[in-house]
């Protein structure tokens, strides 16, 4: 573990994005497994009397052990994989001319196949093709090459020919499937993020739609709720705190709601300043929007409540509820945002900012659904602006 590890940090650079700094420990990865072949390999041609043919795949372990130690210093990746393909593409073929061709080789050209398998894992997809036409470049001319460069190949005992193509085909298979499988799993892993990014920004179902079809999205729905809550006198408490006293409290309060959102299978809209926004019945519909979102809302006063508690500040809350149609979808392009529009909206953020602290204020439309269930206090008519009189209802329990 601990040589892994001073292996991922040759050449690190903390500034790298985590999708970089897992190429680079694969490429040296991929180098260090191929060594000790290079080094087998070599030894083995020694004691056959294929001098030449030996130093060859020894070569590899010195000059990958020098490229490694100038990428150490200049931390130039596209250098380090260039030198490193190149290699890889580059000795095998030459060990196949100095062993007269591909049959006393074994095989041995098949090594050069890492190149483009590793440049789809390491470069650009595009890129590997290249590598792979020189590589079939190579296997066509590499042959008759060395019967150009050597009258006759080498005399390796027919056991050790068999021998040495098996151990170049599974070595070829062991690094090939190697370096795929951790590609695949470092995609897995990006995508993994990527969707857990896009969730927290859109509802699960959204982010499904737009994965399939990058089509506008726009829905009515006739029957949800809505929530307003807004911190009351935020504004001269915050002018009293730290920025990270700031941020620390709403992220204390807001995660406390995120977690009953989750529980009440609520969906998050936004937050706007210390303003937390959530609906129920959108964009999954439900015959219980408006009796989620009056749970939520009385126990989001108890969670307001434990935090004021916790920091010693005095935190209230204004909460407001109105239900009825919306319509809901994606704007944006650059940054998603699924939004709400419709009078049930307009509403409950009129309820929200002319409700009294610590209360719940509902309309009409959400008392109805509720009555049964709740108890409601009604206030009678009250002043809404761009309404006129809206009749009211506090939400007690």
């Amino acid at each position: 573990m601990r040589a892994a590890a001073r292996l991922g940090a040759l050449g690190a650079d903390p500034s790298d994005p985590r999708e970089l700094q897992a190429r680079k420990r694969m490429l040296l990865l991929t180098a260090v497994l191929i060594q000790p072949a290079g080094l087998i390999w070599g030894a083995l041609y020694w004691l056959f009397d294929e001098r030449l043919a030996a130093l060859i795949p020894w070569s590899f372990t010195p000059l990958s052990l020098v490229a490694l130690a100038i990428f150490a210093r200049t931390r130039d990746f596209a250098w380090l994989r260039t030198v490193l393909l190149a290699l890889i593409f580059v000795l095998p073929a030459l060990l196949q001319l100095a062993l007269g061709g591909i049959t006393p080789s074994s095989g041995i050209i098949l090594w050069a196949l890492l190149s483009p398998l590793g440049a789809v894992v390491f470069d650009r997809p595009r890129r590997a093709w290249a590598w792979f036409a020189g590589f079939v470049v190579l296997l066509v001319a590499a042959e008759p090459l060395a019967s150009l460069l050597r009258s006759s190949p080498s005399e390796l005992p027919a056991e050790m020919v068999r021998a040495f193509a098996v151990l170049n085909i599974g070595g070829v298979s062991l690094i090939g499937f190697t370096m795929l499988t951790a590609f695949a799993v470092q995609r897995e892993e990006a995508q993994g993020r990527v969707e857990s990014l896009l969730q927290n920004v859109l509802p699960r179902e959204i982010a499904e739609r737009l994965k399939e079809s990058p089509q506008r999205i726009a829905d009515h729905f006739e029957d949800s709720s809505i929530l307003f809550a807004d911190v009351v006198d935020f504004t001269p408490l915050a002018g009293r705190l730290e920025p990270s006293e700031i941020v620390g409290l709403l992220d204390r309060l807001f995660t406390a709601f995120d977690e009953l959102a989750d529980r009440y299978g609520v969906e998050k809209i936004k937050t706007i300043g210390d303003c937390y926004m959530v609906a129920a019945g959108v964009p999954t519909p439900r015959a219980d929007h408006a009796h989620a979102l009056a749970r939520m809302a009385l126990e989001m006063r108890e969670r307001a409540a434990e935090c004021a508690a916790e920091d010693g500040r005095g935190l209230r809350l204004r909460i407001g509820i109105s239900s009825g149609p919306v319509v809901a979808g994606v704007i944006g392009r650059r940054r998603f945002l699924y939004d709400l529009w419709g009078d049930a909206v307009n509403m409950a953020s009129r309820m929200e900012s002319h409700g009294t602290p610590d209360e719940v204020q509902i309309t009409r439309s959400t008392w109805e659904l509720v009555r049964d269930e709740f108890e409601c206090e009604p206030l009678g008519l009250v002043d809404i602006k761009g309404r006129g009189p809206v009749e009211t209802w506090r939400l007690l329990g």
